[in-house]
Parts: C-alpha cells; structure tokens; sequence
C-alpha cells in the first residue's frame, strides 16, 4: 500500500537527492517485506539517543535540547535520566544517557547533519569510536521508515543490545499503544519481536540498579538515586495559620533552629512553605509570601549543617519559586501542578530544577466541595489526571528527569480516598504508564503527615498527637511504592522508613 505521493527532488542537508536515491533510502516497513516508495516531506515522527561523559554532562544534554528546538526538531516527550558504566572502550569517565522523542519536517540526512553540527557546536571532535564526548547524538527512528545509506542507518544498527539505549527508549513510549503506533515504533525491529519483546530479553526493568545501569534525578550539585532508600522530607512552615504548627517558626531564630533539628534528625530535604494550604485557607499574594520566606531560607542556606542537605520551597506561584531557586532553593514543590499559576511549568523549565506535581481538584478553598470529591475509581482518576498535570509540564520543557509526583493526600480526598491511594501507589503508576512509561518511573513524594483524616480514624482531634497514626500511613506508603515521604517528625518517621527498606530488599527490588 503505497501512502506517499510522488514528489519532486528532495533537499537532505548533503545535497540534492534524486527521486531514485530517495527511494535507495527509504522504506516502508510492510507485512513482511520492504516495499520501496517515494516520500513528501510531511512532519514525522523520531527518536534521538542523547549521551555525554565529558564536561558538565547535565549542561550537554540541557544545550543539545536547546539547539534541537532551534533547528526545528519538536520535542514532545523525554526519557528519564540514567548514569551508566562505559561500553565497548571501559576505561573512561562514566555515561549520562536518555533520548527523546519529537517530530521534525527535517529530512533524515538533514537531521542527520543538525545533529553533527549540534555535536561540533558542544565540542566533539573525532576522537576514537565509542570513546569520550561531551555529546553523542543518535537517531534511533525516522517515522516508519528504514534508511540505508553511507552515512546513515536507521533503526540504529546496535539498539537491541545495548541497555543504556533501551531503557531510554522504553521510557518513550506507552503500556498502551494501538496496532498502528506498534507499527511505527517497532515494526522495523520485527526480526527481534519489537521492542518490549527485546527489552525484556535484556532483563527489562530488572536491570536498573544494577549492571551499571542507575535511573538518576539530577538536583543540586548531584545525580540522586532515589530508589537506594526513602528519602525523609521534612516540614517547616512559616505561615500562622497552617493546621499542625502555625505561628511557631515565622521568625528567623525559630526556623532556623527548626531545620537544625530536623537535619540532626536525619532529614534529607527540608520543605518551607510560607503560604498555608490547609483547607480553606486564605491565598496572599506572591509579595507577601517572599517576604515571609526568603529571609528564613537564606538563613538555612548559610547554616553549616544544610551542607549537603536539599531544600525546597512549596509554592503555587513562578514569581516565589523563580526568586526561591534564584537564592539558592534545589526543588520547587507545587501543590497545583501547575493549575493555579499559567507560568509556572516555563519557569521551573527555564530554571533547571525538580518539580514535584501535586494532585488536587480546584484550590485549597474548594478543594473539599462534593464536585472535587467525586471519584468512581480514585487510584485511577488521580494517576490519570496526575498525567495530564506532568505531562503539560513536560511539553513546557521540564523533562521527565526532573519530575516528582505527589498523589495528594488530603487535597480534594475524602477519609477512604486517602487510605485507597496509601495501598495503591502502583495503580497510580499503572495508570500514568499507560500513557508514558518514562512518567511513570518518576519519584513519588507522599505527605500524610498529621492529616485530619487520621485524627478521624485515631479519635486524636489535635494535629500534634497523630505521629504515631503518620508513621504507619508513611510505612503502608512505602510499601507501596512511595519514595519520598514529607512528615513533621523525623525522627520517628526515619527509624520506620529504615525498616521498610530492609523489608524491601528481602521481598522485592526496589520501585
């Protein structure tokens, strides 16, 4: 079946190609055979493999991302971020690999030739095969088509054997995809039986973790692994009004001797939040929120013991998070996902931080109307609304590598919500993977810490007598799959998670 018309001399970037040559190069991948056609230019689809281990490897991928949207490639979706051991030539600093995927009117030899100038511009020069670069730029597919030429191969000739550019591949697609988005991906791959079948002949996701092969969230000054251990967030809020310790650490002094606790408690991150999202709660303005917040956290910031330590500021507005991270704050935490403030996503994106999306229906005002609270499966509806959040975040140019995700506990939830969403953590994953696989292996953050609902279940009506009841939602929520947990208490709640990750390494890999 011949779908494309005929077309006049092609311009590739290497000159002009001839009607014959085209066909030369490009094939339809049908039934069982090739079948030769000639091609229009129309948009199509590709995927590209990113890798660097020269230089600032973070700074390659994030310039190589920026000059391909220049030359006109149009990134849609981005894999998650992984560090790797060197292959085929060992004895060299080690890989940061991930790909993209996107659509381009690019012709494939005219991709191919922004993608080597992209490579110059960073600055790779020759240099030995699969040796050192600060960039290495693959295409992996051009649309459905197979390309043979002498400078060029598609699908990529070594994809099938190599981890650190199947994993990024997977991550690019869905759990979900039709008969015809199978075709386009992997029926070049057929004689391997497509691309989930040759991932998994790997070891498919069992590899991560192990082999040289870390999926990584770059923060700081650092690459985090967050699936060695849970990682303890703790709470410091600097509002009067917030439901568990309003009014006690508005002043410089008061938080900063706060933090101190917590960090010699063993807190890893360190969340300050200068406006109270309880519910009903009172919005005010981003002035007044950054004169409450940025005296503490440049304090923090200069205290010996934040060395090494991450800090993040929950806030629904770019302004506070833009001058957050301006002075100095590693993570932006958003209880809107990006809902409450249009800007937000392109501002997180220009500045090149972690952003945990939150899910919650309406604001901290209607947050708990009957119209937020209606769910027929909740586990479901947050993962699958959680999507729609990340995914316009990362079509704003966050990547997949820099997104947490936070189910929401207690924001537009009634008691049994909260409790279905602590057992079904990976339901929600399930649900995000449909859509996107690399989404779904994000970090999630879970924050039941103190909340009403477990008053409602302990009979304990004052926010500071339920540790107890936050220790045992934090540990079901581990055990589901949570990563993260955001908690008032941080000692109790350190000990606890200690335990689950003993538990885990028996029962199962890490999530």
């Amino acid at each position: 079946m011949n779908i494309f018309k005929q077309l006049a001399p092609i311009k590739f970037g290497f000159g002009v190609a001839s009607r014959k040559s085209v066909r030369a190069c490009l094939s339809l991948f049908h039934s069982s055979s090739d079948t030769s056609v000639e091609v229009h230019l129309q948009e199509q689809e590709v995927a590209i493999a990113l890798g660097s281990n020269v230089g600032d490897r973070l700074h390659n991928f994030h310039e190589a991302l920026r000059l391909m949207k220049q030359s006109g490639i149009k990134i849609t979706r981005h894999a998650c971020l992984y560090e790797t051991e060197p292959a085929y030539v060992i004895d060299q600093p080690h890989f940061l690999n991930s790909a993209i995927r996107g659509a381009t009117r690019l012709g494939p030899h005219e991709l191919l030739g922004v993608l080597k100038k992209i490579e110059k511009d960073l600055g790779r020069t020759g240099g030995i095969r699969y040796g050192p670069r600060p960039i290495d730029l693959d295409i992996l597919f051009y649309g459905k088509f197979r390309i043979h030429s002498e400078i060029l191969t598609v699908p990529h000739e070594r994809i099938w054997e190599r981890p650190f550019v199947m994993a990024p591949l997977m991550d690019l697609l869905g759990s979900s995809i039709d008969n015809e988005t199978v075709a386009c991906w992997h029926g070049l791959s057929a004689h391997v039986g497509g691309l989930f079948e040759s991932w998994e002949k790997l070891g498919g996701e069992s590899l991560i973790g192990k082999d040289g092969l870390k999926r990584v969230l770059p923060v700081g000054n650092r690459l985090w692994d967050w699936r060695a251990r849970t990682s303890i967030m703790g709470i410091l809020n600097l509002t009067p009004d917030s439901f568990s310790d309003g009014g006690r650490f508005q002043s410089v002094e008061a938080a900063v001797s706060q933090a101190r606790l917590m960090i010699s408690e063993g807190a890893d991150i360190i969340d300050l939040g200068a406006q109270s999202t309880r519910p009903m709660a009172s919005r005010i303005s981003d002035e007044e929120e950054l004169d409450r917040l940025i005296p503490i956290l440049e304090a923090i910031l200069k205290m010996p013991e934040a060395e090494g330590k991450l800090l993040s500021v929950d806030t629904f507005y770019s302004t506070v998070a833009s001058e957050a991270v301006n002075k100095g704050a590693h993570l932006i935490n958003d209880v809107s996902g990006g809902q409450l403030d249009s800007k937000m996503h392109s501002v997180i994106a220009s500045l090149k931080v972690p952003y945990v999306a939150m899910h919650m229906r309406g604001d901290p005002s209607t947050m708990q109307n009957s119209e937020n609270l209606q769910y027929d499966d909740v586990c479901k509806q947050v993962g699958s609304e959680l999507h729609l959040r990340v995914r316009d975040a990362e079509l704003s140019g966050i990547p997949a590598w820099r997104i947490i995700i936070d189910p929401g506990i207690g924001f537009s939830k009634k008691t049994e919500h909260n409790l279905e969403i602590l057992t079904g953590l990976s339901t929600i994953r399930a649900e995000i993977a449909r859509k996107s696989l690399g989404l779904s292996h994000a970090p999630i953050l879970i924050g039941p810490s103190r909340k009403r609902f477990l008053g409602d279940i302990c009979g304990q009506p004052a926010a500071v007598d339920r540790d107890v009841a936050t220790i045992a939602s934090a540990t079901a929520a581990v055990l589901s799959g949570a990563n993260i947990v955001r908690v008032h208490n941080v000692r109790y709640n350190l000990d606890a998670m200690k335990v689950c990750d003993a538990m885990l390494k028996w029962r199962r890999p890490l999530v």
